[in-house]
């Protein structure tokens, strides 16, 4: 990437911090940290909003709020900074330049769901660095302690960040129970993402624009080595081609939605919203809002080979059908990459696409199976003149660790 910067500075969550970190005097100064409301009439609130998580799946904020709540036995709560997805970058710019506003969601879920402890659970170290600054100004009785983590794909999964807290590896763990059941130490636990905990803590100072606190989101656009790369603070609704525009993808070909979770979208993609359900029910996903745009000479094939080798090398090795089933799609869209495939080696493809969701502890092997999907629903032609002449964009030399999604912090 040529550079990264931080566009819309009149968005709730990005205006004014562009540049070092937000100290209490200066959240203080924006309003935050008021008073505790009644945890019905916030928790209404939220659920009015219609706010959904940002970590990835888009779940209801307020059913889970209200599932912690209603557990048996004395609740925590953990904001949970650890982005996986290579092409995102919002959780940790918004740890290490607005820290206060995150703690001011987390002691706003607390008073939700009855919490007396808290997390926040980061891999990054300017994100640590500035949440014990902000803790160390921490002006409230709520106890919280940070935890540091290794950084990889699978960290962020709720019950990784439960068994990490709880002194074990990163790793997801099967489900049920889910930490809502039993989480840290056993407890009702709420692992919430840092973005939707900042927007608790906007709704509660801006309860007048509920609608716009909870539409709005931070999304990570980038795309080839040549262009720049982008934080946006983006309304509801906006369009795909607005956000590819502000950064110079304005003539992509495509776009690899919700970081390397919510596939690959070619022909129309200009028209899609910046909305959950309406990407899910366009194929994609959302995800945490990572966008990658594909230029006319970035090869489809090519990037999402490139995503599904960087997800295999991350399985976290628990799950034998994510092991295998990981393993199977990387090695075989690296030969159709490579014009070694057959039509049989499609048809699995197709096969396995279908067949491998769901399956696993985590979301990774989800993504794997709708990047390899997506490629053969939107791109057969592409994919087919791989296995017959070589490719005029990409000279089947894939690396695998990803470093093409990667995007640094603004």
């Amino acid at each position: 990437m040529t550079g990264v910067h931080s566009l819309l500075h009149d968005g709730l969550l990005t205006a004014g911090a562009a540049s070092g970190t937000e100290d209490l005097s200066r959240y203080l100064a924006r309003g935050g940290y008021g008073p505790l409301p009644t945890p019905d009439r916030l928790l209404d609130l939220i659920d009015a909003a219609g706010l959904r998580g940002r970590g990835g799946a888009g779940f209801p904020a307020a059913v889970k709020l209200r599932s912690v709540r209603g557990a048996p036995g004395p609740p925590v709560v953990v904001a949970n900074g650890e982005e996986g997805e290579p092409g995102s970058v919002k959780d940790r710019w918004l740890l290490r330049h607005r820290p206060h506003v995150v703690l001011d969601g987390l002691r706003l879920a607390a008073a939700v769901t009855g919490a007396a402890r808290g997390w926040v659970y980061l891999s990054d170290g300017p994100a640590e660095q500035a949440v014990r600054q902000a803790l160390a100004e921490w002006p409230h009785d709520l106890r919280v302690d940070v935890v540091r983590t290794e950084h990889t794909y699978v960290a962020g999964e709720e019950t990784a960040v439960v068994r990490r807290i709880d002194g074990g590896p990163a790793l997801p763990t099967a489900k049920p129970p889910r930490p809502f059941e039993r989480g840290v130490g056993g407890a009702p636990t709420l692992v919430a993402n840092v973005e939707t905990l900042a927007r608790i803590a906007l709704l509660h100072t801006r309860p007048g624009a509920a609608a716009v606190v909870a539409g709005a989101r931070l999304v990570t656009l980038s795309g080839g080595a040549d262009s720049t790369a982008a934080l946006v603070e983006a309304p509801a609704g906006t369009h795909l081609k607005v956000l590819a525009d502000l950064c110079g993808h304005g003539t992509a070909a495509a776009v690899l939605l919700g970081g390397l979770f919510g596939g690959l979208y070619g022909e129309g993609w200009t028209d899609l919203p910046l909305d959950h359900d309406r990407l899910i029910a366009a194929g994609g996903a959302l995800g945490c809002g990572a966008l990658h745009f594909l230029s006319p000479r970035d090869c489809p094939v090519a990037v999402a080979t490139e995503a599904v080798a960087h997800l295999a090398a991350q399985s976290a090795r628990q799950c034998g059908v994510c092991v295998s089933g990981t393993r199977a799609l990387a090695g075989t869209l690296q030969s159709v990459g490579c014009g070694e495939a057959d039509q049989e080696a499609v048809e699995k493809l197709h096969r396995w696409s279908r067949q491998l969701p769901g399956r696993g502890a985590c979301g990774l092997l989800d993504a794997a199976a709708r990047t390899v999907g997506t490629l053969l629903t939107h791109f057969p032609d592409r994919v087919d003149a791989h296995r017959r002449t070589d490719c005029p964009d990409c000279d089947g030399d894939v690396p695998e660790d990803g470093r093409r999604f990667t995007v640094p912090v603004p």
